[in-house]
């Protein structure tokens, strides 16, 4: 049995498809396939999948767009190896990814079913410089969550303190993926975490703190389509989000702040501030939160509201640094 199935979903993306392709056959664990999912692509992907004379690259090709969970899906179903590898088709690896994941299981009982990484967003010029030494900077103040095992994980995901980004970090053993149904596919939003809740009460992940994966932005749904993915996300788990509440975790609140963000970045400040104002954030997301308002405005100039916006904005960020003690 193969060791590896990467699943790598795609939908009209020609161009960069090639360079997920070929990061995952570079890894330096080569005991690995690669099954590619066209989910209905009217571009040039077919002509790219033909190119490859590899062995290891096996296509599979919805007749139809049929949507990215369901393409992961269709995957899992072909997927021939031990484990399953996700990587979006505009993302890339690190050639030692699969290596470094696989070292942190070694030595782990079996109730350890998988593995995830940290990722790093391209982040060029100016802008990325100041967004990414802000997060440093603010995180600096902030606690250091739980990454690691199942139940307490479990809670940080819901809060939104651990991002897993199943769609591309994610290595998990194939049965696992197969048993729990492999991604929610009427969800537009939330897919990932989602996804790696069923997984955590199955086994333990572990954690490598290592950005083995490279991610471009490109782009995000509009609000209100996170709104309502983030209410059948957590219906979904209604009674799991109640008992990790009662145990102080942030989760319908720290929801409340994703939904502002997309809010903010839509060019919709007031509407955003409406969901800050139930919103708890720690310091570690001010600069999305604020990278959000800015694109927003290059967005949608709205000169009075966004003045108003701007100012409460920056008292409620400023009063909760105070609060914990980041400004002084």
């Amino acid at each position: 049995m193969t060791r590896v199935s990467v699943i790598i979903p795609t939908y009209n993306r020609a161009e960069t498809l090639p360079r997920a392709i070929d990061s995952a056959l570079e890894q330096t664990v080569d005991d690995l396939e690669v099954v590619v999912v066209d989910d209905g692509s009217t571009d040039e992907t077919s002509s790219v999948l033909a190119a490859y004379d590899d062995p290891r690259v096996r296509p599979v090709v919805h007749a139809t767009n049929r949507g990215a969970n369901a393409a992961r899906n269709t995957g899992i179903d072909h997927a021939q190896g031990t484990y399953t590898a996700f990587l979006d088709s505009d993302d890339t690896w690190i050639p030692e990814k699969l290596e470094r994941q696989f070292e942190a299981l070694e030595g782990r009982s079996s109730d350890w079913v998988g593995t995830y990484c940290d990722s790093a967003f391209e982040l060029s010029g100016a802008d990325g410089l100041v967004r990414s030494t802000a997060a440093s900077a603010l995180a600096a103040g902030d606690e250091t969550p739980t990454t690691e095992g199942n139940d307490e994980l479990i809670g940080e995901i819901f809060a939104d303190n651990v991002q897993p980004g199943a769609g591309s970090t994610l290595l998990v053993r194939t049965d696992v993926a197969d048993d729990i149904g492999g991604f929610t596919e009427d969800l537009d939003r939330f897919q990932d975490p989602e996804f790696c809740i069923r997984v955590l009460k199955e086994g333990k992940l572990a954690y490598v703190d290592e950005p083995l994966v490279v991610r471009e932005e490109t782009g995000h749904p509009p609000a209100a389509v996170v709104k309502e993915a983030s209410r059948q996300y957590l219906s979904m788990h209604e009674e799991t989000v109640e008992h990790f509440e009662e145990r102080g975790f942030d989760i319908r609140s720290s929801h409340e702040l994703v939904i502002a963000k997309r809010y903010f970045a839509d060019g919709k400040p007031l509407r955003g501030l409406w969901h800050l104002r139930a919103a708890a954030a720690s310091p570690r997301k001010y600069p999305g939160l604020c990278w959000a308002a800015g694109s927003g405005i290059r967005r949608r100039p709205i000169p009075i509201a966004t003045a108003v916006g701007f100012v409460l904005l920056a008292a409620v960020i400023v009063r909760t640094l105070i609060a914990r003690r980041v400004l002084r």
